[in-house]
């Protein structure tokens, strides 16, 4: 059986991505077709030097602490993050403290990305959350850890976002039915833009037109998600003859999200249901959605 085209709307990472390497050794063909574009907000990152070199992070008598973390939930975060570290010389990001520094992130591919920093200027922080897979999932465990860590006066923790993120997270950490003392502040700090290349739609089309028979088209962030569906001529574009990625031949097009946040964004925005939401952020994850989905029809 030939490969089935798997169309990855993201940029390709480099020097390796692991979709590419996943998906080829799976009988499936990987595109990668760039969405997005990502700006990192200077000033912003730079109120986070400040409040590393102003001792917010640091736990002393005199002074307690801030902040008693930082929680990342995208790739766009983490980068911007490290490039500040990486640019400030003068600045030092090690904290020895106790309880140490904590990073919390959900997702293998962030955890990688933190880990390398972590062992490079921030030694003595610990990351939890890579297994955790949604935010949902993540938020439920920072309160159970950040309790053992802090069962009285919780400093709050430092949620470095996108200007587009969900609110999961701050909502349950510091959900008013939870007992005083188990609520978590966070404070929300945004440290990059993000819009949809200029580029994408004519890209995608052109992809998309070339391809004959089952296509699957992976989704990674609801940046970009109005165009891909006009493309494809789904969702509110269904029958509208709007469809510019022509097809020949009767291929079927499937549609599959990376988490909860682009599958909740495609229902509630466009009408649309995505044919698998991945169970994990992962390409296992990506995978293990289609083979049920695939199984089931």
């Amino acid at each position: 059986m030939s490969p089935t085209p798997i169309l990855l709307l993201k940029t390709k990472s480099s020097p390796h991505d692991g979709y590419e390497d996943f998906f080829s050794a799976q009988n499936y063909t990987p595109t990668f077709i760039p969405v997005l574009e990502h700006r990192f907000l200077k000033n912003n990152l730079t109120q986070v030097r400040d409040l590393f070199s102003t001792g917010a992070f640091n736990n002393n008598a005199s002074t307690p602490r801030k902040y008693g973390g930082l929680i990342f939930t995208s790739q766009r975060a983490v980068e911007g993050f490290a490039q500040m570290i990486e640019d400030e010389k003068d600045v030092t990001f090690n904290i020895q403290t106790t309880p140490p520094l904590i990073l919390y992130t959900v997702g293998p591919a962030t955890a990688r990305t933190l880990t390398t920093l972590r062992d490079k200027h921030l030694p003595n922080a610990l990351i939890h959350g890579a297994d955790t897979g949604t935010g949902e999932n993540l938020a439920h465990l920072i309160l159970s850890h950040y309790d053992s860590l802090y069962p009285t006066d919780k400093p709050s923790l430092l949620f470095l976002v996108g200007e587009v993120r969900r609110d999961i997270i701050p909502k349950t950490l510091m959900n008013q039915a939870l007992p005083a003392e188990k609520r978590v502040g966070v404070e929300e700090l945004v440290v990059y833009e993000t819009g949809v290349m200029e580029s994408f739609e004519g890209d995608f089309a052109d992809v998309v037109s070339r391809e004959s028979g089952d296509v699957w088209v992976v989704v990674f962030s609801p940046t970009g998600c109005e165009a891909m569906l006009r493309v494809l001529g789904l969702g509110p574009f269904a029958g509208s003859g709007t469809g510019t990625g022509k097809r020949n031949g009767t291929g079927r097009v499937f549609v599959a999200t990376i988490g909860p946040t682009t599958r909740d964004h495609l229902r509630e925005k466009f009408g649309f249901e995505a044919h698998v939401c991945a169970p994990k952020p992962s390409p296992e994850g990506v995978l293990e959605g289609i083979e049920k989905f695939m199984g089931g029809i």
